[in-house]
């Protein structure tokens, strides 16, 4: 029988291919998930996966007009209820460059850590479930349910050109079906997922007067409203003041990041002034009873500095726990346990993952993996070992 030790070489080769092609968003400079798709899918047709569907969603922004996703499936002995494993294709930026020790285009293996963009943020995962599917088509072992491998499009930019795509546009899910999403966990690997905070994140437009820096009262000032704003919205923190101990933080996060330019001098009072606002809101509040506060500080800034403020959501998601009682959450803490010997513990996040949408829709998801947190930084590594570790997981889910 092939084991999932001797298939190292094959998974770093995995790593390395997908490393090598940049899958990035419009929104970050990228051509989307073309390229990589397709070398995935040709990588998978030479190993000997068989059963692969590709849908496509148009985007007029990327040279291939299209973000496509892959769905492979390992016929099971029951297809009732069926097994799927979610990752995404998709990677951000590298950010500053100077940062990176090596060229985050070129895996580099070191010290048992694959070094490069997304090598832990997806691409951990997805070769961990192609290599959980490969040790049952190797060793000609039916699955006890059908298995699905999902590699989805647009994940790092709100999933409307990848999983949101497919839930609206395909018939692939059943309420019955059974979702894990190998994109967060633990070092130790014993985190399950089952809840997300509410996702709001809002860009705000603040519309004053421009006049020279040493006549504030000829005009109305933008960045001095804007300012304002941010720390009003910011504490909404004090308003929304409910804790849930399932979550780390255990309560509702409000925080300005990133700010557009306004003006070219110093001594010029702007007229314009955009911010952005991420909030991460426990599952308690509705997004509508938060947005009403929203316009509510909006209105007060307005009244006192004279200025018309707008705001749009560039993205807003809010969904229901999977209960830890459910089947999906019981059999893969089953699998924890008798591959590992690790009592699993159920938490929810801060972060947003597909799984969102799923729950949504009234589909169990719950998100796990054995991972050092890499996401999204400078010299972003994973470790060889957990691809393995948690191959041999999801081996034994399949079961």
């Amino acid at each position: 029988m092939i084991n999932l030790e001797s298939a190292k070489n094959e998974m770093i080769e995995l790593e390395a291919l997908l490393t090598s092609i940049p899958a990035i968003a419009p929104e970050g400079g990228g051509d989307g998930e073309t390229e990589k798709c397709n070398a995935l899918e040709n990588w998978l047709k030479e190993k000997g996966f068989t059963n692969i569907e590709r849908f496509e969603a148009p985007d007029s922004r990327v040279s291939s007009g299209k973000r496509p996703s892959l769905v492979v499936t390992i016929p099971g002995q029951d297809d009732s209820q069926r097994i799927w494993v979610a990752a995404h294709m998709d990677v951000v930026p590298v950010g500053d460059l100077s940062l990176w020790n090596t060229d985050p285009w070129k895996m580099v293996e070191k010290d048992g850590k694959l070094y490069g963009r997304g090598v832990e943020d997806n691409q951990q995962g997805l070769v961990s479930a192609v290599f959980a599917g490969l040790y049952y088509i190797r060793n000609k072992i039916t699955p006890a349910h059908t298995v699905k491998l999902l590699f989805v499009a647009d994940e790092e930019n709100g999933s409307q050109y990848g999983m949101i795509y497919l839930i609206n546009n395909t018939d692939l899910f059943r309420k019955s079906d059974l979702v894990v999403i190998p994109d967060g966990g633990d070092a130790e690997g014993k985190t399950i997922e089952i809840a997300e905070k509410n996702l709001l994140w809002l860009k705000v437009h603040v519309q004053g007067v421009q006049t020279h820096g040493s006549r504030p009262d000829n005009g109305a000032n933008a960045c001095l409203a804007a300012c304002d704003l941010s720390v009003k919205l910011h504490n909404l923190e004090k308003i929304f003041n409910k804790t849930d101990d399932l979550f780390e933080p255990n309560y509702s996060t409000f925080q300005p990041t990133k700010r557009e330019k306004n003006v070219d001098s110093i001594n010029i009072i702007p007229g314009e002034d955009t911010f952005y606002m991420d909030c991460r809101i426990l599952p308690c509040y509705s997004l509508e009873t938060v947005l009403k506060e929203v316009e509510k500080c909006c209105k007060e800034t307005e009244t006192l500095y004279k200025v018309k403020i707008d705001y749009s959501c560039p993205q807003r998601s809010e969904s229901p726990a999977t209960d830890s009682s459910s089947p999906v959450a019981q059999k893969l803490a089953k699998a924890i346990k008798k591959v590992h010997n690790i009592d699993a513990k159920f938490i929810g996040i801060g972060g947003g993952t597909v799984g969102s949408e799923l729950r949504r829709n009234g589909i169990d998801a719950v998100v796990w993996s054995s991972l050092d947190d890499q996401a999204h930084q400078p010299n972003e590594y994973c470790i060889v070992n957990n691809i393995i570790r948690d191959s041999k997981t999801l081996v034994e889910l399949f079961k």
